[in-house]
């Protein structure tokens, strides 16, 4: 079924029905209490927050280590399918739940982007220092993707290499007046009312096992409130900003059946960055480029840009061809 972008912005806010409610709420960090430090399960941050997270551990020796940060209503489970492929190359893959996300605090309330850009730098510093020595990368998919934006080009963040797959830059900039209208209405209005899929079909993946394990996690949230979604757009509208001052070893990835990252959006974003930004481009993927039936492809340029930097020849030459192309 054809997807209009006036619906993709609801098609982000969830996977299931309505939920009623009115009073803005917010899950914003608290006062700093106590330096980052982590437990064999979680990380804690500033402000006492627990985030927990899974990791895959490489058998062997580990070569490159990895912080996997989720997209938008989805947890630390994220990962579960590329995260053993990657272990068994070596990397080894730590992805928490975000603020506001999976089974951390504030679960389903908006705790802000610099915040969660905050807690990634804070996260990376942690495992730098239990690894050192060791080449760090950061992967953030959709709104992971905005968050390690804005921690690259706002919180110092010490790693060597990001990859940002499908990063979530569909700002107000990119909206027409009527969605922006519409989303200023409800979040003011109504903030604290849900909306879930609706009737308009959003395909995040061609990968129907996938799509279902999402769904009946119940560390996925089904129904997102309308401020959540404002703060997610303003998240977007940060992420876009910041891009030109991205100048940090980076790969960007995106899928040809994108539904949820409208292509002009991301046309804009690779635009403003600067040259040394690799951009990766596959026709056939969808937005979750590693869970899709055809993940070999990403799944394996990932590995080898985070291991080596080894630029991705095939995926960028198609990138190189789809920017040329009207729309």
């Amino acid at each position: 079924m054809p997807v209009t972008r006036r619906a993709t912005l609801i098609g982000l806010a969830g996977i299931a029905g309505p939920l009623a409610g009115c009073v803005s709420q917010s899950a914003l960090p608290g006062p700093t209490i106590m330096p980052p430090t982590e437990t064999p399960d979680a990380f804690l941050m500033r402000d006492g927050a627990r985030l927990p997270y899974r990791r895959w551990m490489p058998e062997g020796e580990i070569h490159t280590v990895m912080l996997a940060l989720h997209g938008f209503n989805d947890s630390r489970d994220a990962w579960a399918i590329p995260a053993p492929d990657w272990a068994s190359r070596g990397i080894a893959v730590y992805a928490p739940d975000l603020r506001g996300f999976g089974a951390s605090p504030g679960r389903a309330l908006w705790a802000g982007g610099a915040a969660m850009a905050q807690d990634a730098a804070d996260m990376a510093r942690l495992l730098r220092a239990r690894h050192p020595g060791m080449r760090l990368v950061l992967l953030g998919e959709s709104m992971g993707g905005a968050i390690a934006m804005l921690a690259a080009t706002r919180f110092a963040c010490d790693v060597d290499a990001y990859v940002l797959s499908a990063p979530a830059v569909w700002g107000r900039a990119r909206m027409n007046w009527m969605m922006q209208a519409a989303l200023w209405t409800a979040a003011t209005l109504v903030p604290g009312l849900a909306v879930g899929r609706g009737p308009v079909r959003i395909t995040p993946s061609d990968n129907t096992e996938a799509l279902i394990a999402l769904s009946r996690n119940p560390r996925t949230i089904r129904t997102t409130r309308f401020d959540t979604l404002r703060g997610l757009v303003d998240l977007m509208d940060d992420a876009l900003r910041v891009a030109p001052d991205f100048t940090a070893p980076g790969l960007f990835l995106y899928g040809g059946h994108d539904e949820l990252v409208p292509a002009q959006a991301t046309r804009a974003l690779w635009q403003r960055l600067p040259t040394p930004a690799l951009r990766a481009f596959y026709p056939n993927g969808y937005h979750l480029l590693t869970r899709d039936l055809g993940r070999a492809a990403p799944i394996a340029d990932i590995a080898a840009f985070a291991l080596h930097g080894t630029q991705p020849t095939s995926a960028m030459q198609a990138a190189c061809d789809w920017v040329k192309q009207p729309g």
